[in-house]
């Protein structure tokens, strides 16, 4: 801005500040004044007959400016006219006169009143130098191209500007008429030589008309590559801008901000959520990323981030509930408080997985779940029978269709709370195919070291389930993968025993079942009796599910009866049982009580519990084959056929032809040939069954045997042995061989079992069949291992695993 300026004169007038808005002299121009203070200077201005001096305001957002908040130099001009608006606002014309120079303000109420010097601005000469010629042409060509590339300027604007030959009337009146910056307006305004300010003009006229150049080609260039589908983008993005200018997608965004705010979030994932927020901000309302981000931002704020509920950690609280909600199982139980009673000392303690594996039907589940309500631990089951996808542990990528969290972080959002008790249902049963291995994704679930920072695939961030409490079941261990069932300690339930489900039916299952059926106690009595005649006669299981389905049909005749008035109340007794459930069922297999030549009571291992399996033997005149029956595997019939050498290589001690081999055909059947069976532990039960047919020596009476045999005759250990001897104890059988290996086993069976079955260890073949034969053969002497041969009294020891010489039978 030049300095040198000439001073005309000094006056005094009133002043008004303008925001957003630059006056220039000889210009005519209209505007609206809304302050009150601008008014009266104006009411002022005509009452007086005096000019008004119009100074354009640094910052706009003062609303009483003082003498610092204005700029030097403005304009001094004419009132032209005045209209009052509807409401307080006054449209006013000016037109400009002179430049002037703000001295001081002298009052700043009702109105600014300025003392103020009019510049004197240099002529132009009549004559310009052809620099100016050819800067004002310059000029009008740019202003030109303006022209065209604004449609919004007025067609009269261009006559006016080539009807001038003064190069600062041109300057300061293009600079009026188009839409400039605030500061570049007045920087013209400042200058005062006519020549130097068209320049300054010109170069800013140059830079907006390459800004409009470039806005026309991005347009031209967008309407060009317009499609359906970009039309359809511009059309969302217009909604966007109606909706923001409602206020609906702002509220929206707000809304997740003030979530994320509020959460007890980790800071890792307090970044990642604030960072897909502001993507979601940069979406169009309607797109489909804009869904996927919205899903993700819903289920990452539903999970219970630092929510969990008050543990009560009470020994005898959980004691109390296993109780009332199971009968025996006493070494469950046992466990089970002791692992709350850690839980009492140290609180902090991870990585305790407890397994619970038995038969169905023993409550397994439902210890789980009085285990959750006793501890005040929310409770969330996940079935994992039959799940062969690995994404349905750890999640999908939220990038695909339909993504959702893994089945372990839904469990946590439904339970709504970081700490709950989550039951994994059926662990043995998990599959894999193509998609995975679900049982390696719950390695790092299960592992206390590892799954304080699980990264579910949908979530992206780690989130801690060490607070978790994990409760597996399973029906076997054996598919169980080896890394897997190491992360857990494995917890066995038995098969009940008769008693034990006449107490369970008398106080759980029969009262559920009246309640169930709307009968009363005085309604509905069953006796004791009749309760030990369905569980002998019409089920066979080592739980109580069939049993609680039988209760069931006696309950529905008896409400039958109550409603069509037969009786008022109903008693049943055992003789009655036929008229509620039909003819019974199972019978006692009587002949396996009986001697019997060449037919052996083996004992077989299933994942429903244990079976007594028959192993029949008959020897015909033939040339030695040896044929096997009965729907056996490979394992079965190996077992079989290292019996077959054993008998051979002996005998002489047993007293057979040395050709016996070649002229007798051996055939060995297990009943019940529609069921698959497999394993060796039916090695000793068929080696007898042979030696029985072949010296014709029966089988004594009330005896049972598992045992796998080797070639040399040695009696190897098996698993499975607590279902095996309820098997034997349920048909009646007194006397089971075992091998000696397996008396540490002993201890973790039933106690009732133990009083009723005598037990005979065996490490020999031979000494199987003196003990099993009527006639018995030779036996070699037992080696001392420290055990007696039958044990009343054995010492405590872990049960053993089921390891290679289980016997199973699979139904």
């Amino acid at each position: 801005m030049s300095k040198e300026w000439d001073i005309l004169h000094t006056a005094t007038m009133p002043a008004i500040a303008l925001r957003g808005l630059t006056v220039f002299p000889n210009v005519l121009i209209h505007f609206e004044v809304a302050r009150t203070a601008s008014v009266r200077a104006l009411e002022a201005a005509m009452t007086a007959g005096s000019p008004v001096f119009l100074v354009g305001q640094k910052d706009i957002s003062v609303e009483e400016p003082e003498l610092d908040d204005l700029y030097q130099v403005g304009t001094i001009s004419n009132i032209r006219q005045i209209l009052r608006m509807p409401g307080d606002n006054v449209r006013v014309m000016v037109e400009g006169a002179a430049r002037g120079r703000l001295l001081q303000l002298l009052r700043t109420d009702p109105h600014l009143e300025a003392e103020v010097q009019e510049i004197a601005v240099p002529a132009s000469p009549a004559r310009g130098s052809a620099k100016t010629e050819a800067l004002m042409r310059s000029t009008y060509d740019l202003f030109q191209s303006y022209a065209e590339l604004s449609p919004k300027l007025a067609p009269d604007l261009m006559i006016h500007v080539l009807a001038s030959q003064d190069p600062g009337h041109i300057a300061d009146y293009i600079a009026q008429n188009i839409p400039m910056r605030n500061s570049d307006k007045q920087s013209i305004l400042e200058e005062l030589r006519p020549a130097r300010r068209l320049e300054k003009l010109h170069r800013l006229l140059e830079r907006e008309v390459e800004i409009l150049s470039l806005d026309q080609e991005i347009q031209e260039r967008a309407r060009e590559q317009m499609s359906d589908h970009q039309r359809d983008y511009y059309l969302r993005e217009q909604m966007k801008a109606i909706q923001t200018e409602l206020g609906e997608e702002a509220d929206d965004i707000e809304e997740y901000r003030e979530k994320i705010a509020q959460a007890a979030l980790p800071d890792l994932v307090r970044e990642k959520l604030n960072k897909e927020l502001g993507r979601l901000a940069k979406q169009s309302y309607s797109s489909s990323e804009s869904t996927v981000l919205r899903s993700y931002l819903d289920i990452c704020l539903e999970l219970p981030w630092g929510k969990t509920t008050k543990e009560k950690i009470n020994v005898a609280a959980v004691q109390k509930a296993l109780d009332q909600d199971h009968f025996g199982l006493d070494k469950v139980k046992k466990r089970v408080l002791e692992f709350v009673a850690v839980r009492q000392l140290a609180p902090e303690l991870k990585g305790q997985v407890i397994c619970l594996v038995g038969p169905p039907g023993v409550g397994k589940t439902s210890i789980a779940m009085s285990v959750a309500r006793a501890m005040n631990r929310k409770l969330a089951r996940i079935s994992l029978g039959g799940v062969s996808d690995e994404a349905e542990i750890r999640g999908h990528r939220k990038t695909y269709v339909g993504a959702m969290p893994g089945r372990i972080i839904t469990a946590i959002s439904q339970a709504q709370s970081c700490n709950p008790l989550i039951l994994l249902d059926e662990i043995d049963k998990l599959g894999r195919d193509h998609r995975g291995d679900p049982s390696s994704a719950l390695l790092e679930v299960l592992d206390g070291e590892q799954n304080s920072t699980f990264r579910d695939n949908f979530l992206e961030v780690p989130f801690d389930l060490s607070q978790v409490m994990f409760i597996t079941t399973a029906n076997t261990t054996d598919t169980i993968p080896r890394p897997l069932l190491d992360r857990m300690e494995v917890i066995e339930l038995s098969s009940y025993t008769d008693e034990e489900k006449v107490q369970i039916a008398k106080k759980h299952l029969l009262p559920k079942e009246r309640e169930r059926h709307g009968l009363t106690k005085p309604q509905l009595k069953v006796s004791d009796g009749a309760l030990r005649e369905i569980i002998a006669a019409y089920t066979r299981e080592s739980g109580v599910r069939v049993l609680e389905r039988r209760l069931a049909a006696v309950c529905r005749k008896a409400a039958m009866k109550v409603v069509s008035e037969e009786a008022k109340a109903v008693k049943v007794t055992e003789k009655d049982l036929e008229e509620y459930l039909g003819v019974p069922r199972y019978h006692p297999e009587r002949q396996a009580l009986e001697e019997r030549t060449g037919v052996v009571n083996g004992l077989a291992w299933t994942s429903v519990g244990g079976e007594l399996l028959e192993v029949e033997v008959n020897v015909v005149p033939g040339s030695g084959k040896v044929e096997l029956t009965g729907n056996l595997g490979d394992v079965m019939k190996e077992s079989a056929h290292a019996a077959f050498s054993f008998i051979r290589s002996q005998a002489g001690r047993l007293n057979l032809p040395a050709d016996f081999y070649k002229e007798k055909d051996i055939h060995v059947h297990f009943p019940e040939g529609a069921v698959p069976k497999d394993g060796p532990s039916a090695g000793i039960a068929i080696t007898t069954a042979m030696v029985s047919a072949l010296t014709g020596v029966p089988v004594r009476r009330g005896i049972a045997m598992t045992g796998e045999v080797t070639l040399r005759g040695r009696v190897l250990p098996i698993g499975g042995l607590k279902e095996k001897t309820m098997a034997a104890f349920r048909n009646g059988i007194k006397t089971v061989i075992l091998p000696a290996d397996n008396a540490k086993d002993l201890e973790e069976i039933d106690q009732t079992v133990r009083k009723a079955l005598q037990f005979i260890l065996v490490e020999r073949a031979d000494q199987v069949l003196a003990n099993a034969l009527n006639k018995p053969v030779d036996a070699a002497p037992v080696r001392k291992r420290g055990r007696p041969r039958k044990t009343p009294e054995l010492p405590a020891v872990p049960p053993a695993s089921q390891g290679e010489g289980s016997s199973r039978m699979s139904q």
